[in-house]
């Protein structure tokens, strides 16, 4: 069964990681010209969308593999503007990978919001 604290938890942390991602993507010394707007509410949607997937996914897999496994996928979109630079697209992977891991370990193992397929 689907729990708002699950859902409430998981988007909560998307939104921080959004921020912190957004923040190291615009401290890049560098890069040749700042980001734009637009990619920073980008990188900040992007992630709270991860977040609130996280949430309401109901997905069985152990609580580590279903967090890098969404975080994989939900960083493709933002890997699409930016294939034709291979370092800025692997690092969004990771970091996606990163973000859904941790996301998933502060939702299940800190505040024990345990998924709907788990319930």
């Amino acid at each position: 069964m689907l729990t708002t604290k699950r859902v409430v938890i998981a988007t909560i942390c998307g939104f921080v990681f959004g921020i912190v991602c957004m923040l190291l993507a615009s401290s890049n010394p560098n890069a040749t010209e700042p980001l734009s707007a637009t990619m920073k509410w980008m990188i900040v949607i992007s992630r709270t969308m991860l977040g609130f997937t996280i949430g309401i996914s109901a997905i069985r897999l152990n609580w580590w593999l279903h967090g890098i496994v969404l975080g994989a996928i939900a960083s493709i979109p933002m890997v699409v503007p930016t294939i034709d630079r291979l370092a800025i697209a692997v690092g969004s992977i990771v970091m996606g990978i990163i973000y859904g891991f941790l996301t998933e370990f502060i939702t299940s193992v800190v505040f024990k919001a345990k998924s709907a397929a788990l319930s």
